[in-house]
């Protein structure tokens, strides 16, 4: 029967063994996922820039524009687990006059494990719930991010465009992938009535048809063991001209940068969740397994070694019944074999006194001669004396 501390070992080895797959099928699905309860804030700015001020009718350069971004996860729109809905909203302020010059607000649905964008749960751009979306959304793969070119949907154009792999760099001391987006000049809106004047078509063109094309370049640093982008540079460049190209006006022109704080703060939450993916992904199923199989080990050999023991001390015990017999076994000196002795001792001492009383009583033993005369007393000399 095993004793208690094998069972207790090869008990929890199991159990660990037993936690490799359930780590490996269940946990590692909810873990490695995007979050559906998710906040988070984030702050570009631009230095330096210039846009048109549709209040004053006028350019505005050499300014400071800052763009807030909030995003919230909506919990209970999404139709399954399987995937995310974050609402975003985005605002641009002129910082000098505090003043807010751009706003959009959008809704993205995406699943959770691949960040591919899905179309339903309520996603629209602007209100626009008839935008069909597709690519990736606001992250990359979570723990799957690699060295290619993504398709990335673009919320002011409405399509997806390619981001390709441009190298590796640390920001704020983390490994990063960056990936460039090229969005060429696309129109986004169309103005039925709009000032020729302001467009450099001369006092007297009055209104005229316009459209706003917008153009950008935007580089993304995203964190590759969760997918997290942990730094933007959007290089953006907005204009209304004429359908023809002949008048044209800058709508924008602006750098806008994450700024250091919140760098810092969004690849401190990388760190957090990748600590988190490597856990589930590596650490705790190769420790289970390791630990697991050691402690099995450990009990088997315990328990081995336990009855290897207990079957030698029952084959070295004698039987219950020589220990209590009076004799011997055959060719041992037990107690009747020492009286047997000491009997013979015995009866060998007697013999040995009766023949010694013999040579007391008749004296020196006699001798003949060589030629057969009378025996004759040799004395004590002749007693000492051997015939060779």
């Amino acid at each position: 029967m095993l004793r208690p501390p094998v069972l207790v070992l090869v008990g929890v080895g199991a159990f660990l063994l037993a936690l490799v797959p359930l780590m490996r099928f269940y946990v590692q699905d909810q873990v490695v996922a995007a979050p559906r309860n998710f906040y988070q804030t984030t702050r570009l700015e631009a230095r330096d820039a210039a846009y048109f001020d549709t209040a004053a009718l006028q350019m505005r350069t050499g300014v400071t524009l800052s763009a807030r971004s909030s995003v919230g996860g909506d919990v209970g729109a999404a139709v399954d687990g399987d995937l995310a809905v974050w609402d975003t909203s985005t605002a641009v302020f002129d910082v000098d006059r505090e003043m807010q010059i751009e706003a959009l607000d959008y809704r993205l649905a995406f699943d959770r494990r691949t960040a591919e964008l899905v179309n339903c749960c309520g996603a629209h751009v602007a209100g626009d719930g008839g935008v069909r979306f597709s690519g990736l959304g606001p992250i990359f793969p979570p723990a799957d991010v690699r060295k290619r070119e993504y398709q990335v949907f673009d919320v002011t154009t409405r399509r997806p465009w390619p981001a390709r792999f441009d190298g590796e760099e640390r920001i704020q001391g983390l490994r990063t992938y960056r990936f460039v987006q090229e969005i060429g000049p696309t129109q986004v809106a169309a103005l039925d009535s709009f000032s020729g004047r302001l467009l450099g078509l001369g006092p007297r063109s009055g209104n005229v048809k316009a459209e706003r094309t917008y153009a950008a370049t935007i580089t993304s640093w995203v964190d590759p063991r969760t997918g997290t982008p942990v730094k933007h540079d959007e290089m953006i460049r907005a204009t209304v001209q004429t359908p023809d190209g002949r008048g044209r006006l800058t709508a924008l022109n602006a750098r806008l940068v994450t700024v250091a704080a919140d760098q810092k703060s969004l690849v401190a939450r990388a760190d957090r969740d990748a600590m988190v993916i490597a856990a589930v992904t590596a650490y705790v199923p190769v420790g289970a397994l390791s630990v697991g199989i050691l402690l099995v080990l450990a009990g088997a050999a315990t328990g081995l070694g336990g009855a290897a023991k207990a079957l030698r001390g029952r084959v070295a015990a004698p039987p219950p019944d020589a220990a209590h017999s009076g004799g011997a076994e055959p060719g041992g000196t037990g107690t009747g074999s020492a009286v047997s002795d000491g009997a013979v001792s015995d009866r060998a001492d007697a013999d040995g006194a009766d023949a010694d009383d013999a040579v007391s009583e008749g004296g020196a033993p006699e001798s003949a001669g060589p030629d057969g005369s009378e025996p004759t007393d040799a004395g004590p000399a002749a007693l000492g004396r051997r015939t060779p």
